[in-house]
């Protein structure tokens, strides 16, 4: 069986997207396991699934690397908006997008290039949407009507922790030198707490200015990644609740894969970030491996 895919990533953050507008995959979770291993397959955060939508101009799913399913991916959602636009599937600057946390819109804004050239620049503006702040809809199982700078004990030391849900659930804790912390140690720590009955990602912020944000990520079922676009929103929405930001601004988020710029409002919060295409290919799945 062989599968056509094409190779995106927002800053850094990449994922294997398959158009789903007349090809059925079966067993997606189980090809997001196989495909995005770096070393035997093509490599990945995960895959994506561009599917038609009754509600919306398509419709995104997406699965980890570990073949669990996201409610939503902001760096993943950028690039398929790319993908719709530059395949002439939804030729319009602004589109929605159907996903698990709701319908996005969209804006596609051309920059660097000749739009004809999908190997472009494109940055894509999305409107995240009212972030969650309930504890227990987030979820996370701390009492009160929020969870700010909240003190926890996790893996033997001490945390002040925000929660946030931008469609899937973000703890953010502020730090002093990001660069310094052991991830691999810490991240599964925070992901696999008794806190968090959905698992969690981690956030480790370092401020750097009231407009300015230096992060890190432990992503559910992914582990650390270069750019995670719902965490940076989560992060930025935990500034402004401490205090560090202000609303209707811009603050720059510096990952280890590039920038993104988050604007809190009362009405939502806004994501602009490039999103970039690697290549196009074909795999060839081998059903007696168990691939699909």
């Amino acid at each position: 069986m062989k599968l056509e895919f094409t190779k995106m990533h927002g800053c850094g953050n990449d994922y294997i997207f398959f158009n789903c507008f007349e090809t059925e995959l079966a067993s997606p979770e189980k090809l997001a396991v196989a495909l995005s291993d770096r070393h035997y397959g093509i490599g990945g955060d995960g895959i994506v699934l561009i599917l038609p939508s009754e509600a919306a101009d398509a419709k995104m799913r997406m699965f980890n690397a570990d073949g669990s399913e996201g409610k939503m991916c902001g760096n993943a959602i950028r690039c398929v908006a790319k993908y719709l636009y530059d395949n002439g599937i939804v030729p319009k600057g602004e589109m929605t997008i159907e996903t698990l946390s709701g319908i996005k819109t969209l804006q596609v804004r051309m920059e660097g290039g000749d739009t004809g050239d999908l190997y472009h620049l494109t940055k894509v503006q999305v409107d995240m949407g009212i972030p969650e702040l309930e504890p227990g809809r987030i979820p996370v199982n701390l009492p009160g009507d929020r969870v700010v700078l909240r003190p926890v004990e996790i893996g033997g030391a001490e945390y002040a922790i925000t929660c946030v849900s931008m469609g899937n659930p973000h703890c953010v804790v502020f730090c002093d030198n990001v660069d310094e912390l052991d991830l691999s140690k810490i991240g599964p720590l925070f992901e696999n707490h008794p806190l968090f009955p959905e698992r969690v990602n981690t956030e480790f912020v370092e401020v750097l200015g009231k407009t300015h944000i230096k992060m890190r990520v432990w992503e559910r079922g992914s582990g650390e990644t270069l750019a995670c676009g719902t965490g940076a929103c989560a992060s930025v929405v935990a500034l402004t609740l401490c205090g560090l930001a202000d609303k209707d601004t811009d603050v720059q988020v510096s990952l280890p894969g590039g920038e993104l710029i988050i604007r809190c409002t009362d009405r939502g919060v806004l994501m602009t970030g490039e999103c970039r295409k690697v290549f196009d290919g074909t795999i060839e799945i081998d059903e007696g491996r168990g691939f699909v």
